[in-house]
């Protein structure tokens, strides 16, 4: 059997990620003929059409859904081999700022990968809204931050890590229904991407709302929605199970996680910014 060379890998998750050959060359930093030329090197290693391809889309086949989770294992796999031997000497602070959700619900698992792999770095981590963490990263505040982003309005420099698709939830009962007049919102205080998307959405559609509760908690907006205060706004992969997902509501655009380091940062910084972005865009 033929050896299995990574970078085919890491090129077939980028073009599942993108959807796109021309994303795909700029993010492998490759031409789109070799981006076309490692997949159908991939195919025929395999034996199996891993894409469906139109003048539109780029669609995995059932094989190419197949490979998805072991090619993910495999390139990981690689990457933390990589990182051993490589970086086994990163020593040094990491500040990192980040939304209290995505610390919440991503941070956990990549700060433990990052502590097994970089024994000597240490992480301090702060929780903030988007704007304040710009504005402390600016100051020289952090060394890197993640942060949430309008995705036709990305902030210079930012690195795309995954988009965020959005979604009102609340009880079944209070989201059965379009809404009508005013709307009870539970949402954070401003400045924040989700509440901003939410009200803009809700002008849009010549509704008002009206924030009932204001909280910076993911888990207290989570509360107050189950006591029937008010509507929320998550990620769709944020949706508690007892709470539903509104239909024929005011389409909510989507948000972009991304990641903002310096040009060039320290080794550990830097060490810790990879991972993070092969966690987020795998996950």
């Amino acid at each position: 059997m033929p050896p299995l060379d990574v970078s085919l890998l890491v090129t077939f998750l980028a073009l599942v990620e993108t959807a796109s050959f021309t994303r795909t060359a700029g993010r492998v930093h490759r031409t789109q003929s070799a981006v076309s030329a490692q997949l159908a090197r991939l195919e025929a290693l395999l034996g199996e059409r891993l894409f469906e391809r139109s003048t539109r889309r780029v669609e995995l086949t059932p094989a190419g859904e197949r490979l998805l989770p072991h090619a993910r294992a495999v390139v990981e796999a690689a990457s933390a081999l990589l990182a051993r031997f490589r970086d086994g000497a990163v020593e040094g602070d990491v500040r990192l700022g980040c939304p209290e959700d995505i610390a919440a619900s991503d941070l956990p698992a990549i700060l433990a990968a990052f502590a097994r792999l970089h024994p000597r770095a240490r992480l301090h981590v702060r929780c903030d809204f988007t704007l304040h963490l710009i504005e402390q990263f600016e100051a020289g505040a952090f060394d890197l931050i993640l942060i949430k982003q309008d995705p036709e309005h990305r902030l210079a420099g930012a690195r795309l890590l995954r988009p965020e698709p959005l979604a009102w939830v609340g009880p079944a009962a209070q989201v059965a229904a379009p809404p009508r007049g005013v709307v009870p919102l539970v949402l954070a205080p401003s400045p924040c991407v989700y509440r901003a998307r939410a009200l803009a959405a809700l002008r849009a559609h010549g509704l008002v709302g009206d924030v009932v509760l204001a909280s910076p908690s993911q888990a207290g907006q989570i509360a107050a929605v189950r006591a029937g205060l008010g509507v929320t706004v998550l990620p769709e992969r944020h949706v508690p199970a007892d709470l539903a997902v509104a239909r024929g509501w005011p389409p909510l655009p989507e948000a972009s996680i991304c990641l903002l380091a310096p040009e060039r940062p320290l080794a550990a910084a830097e060490a810790f910014a990879c991972l993070v972005e092969q966690q987020l865009r795998a996950a």
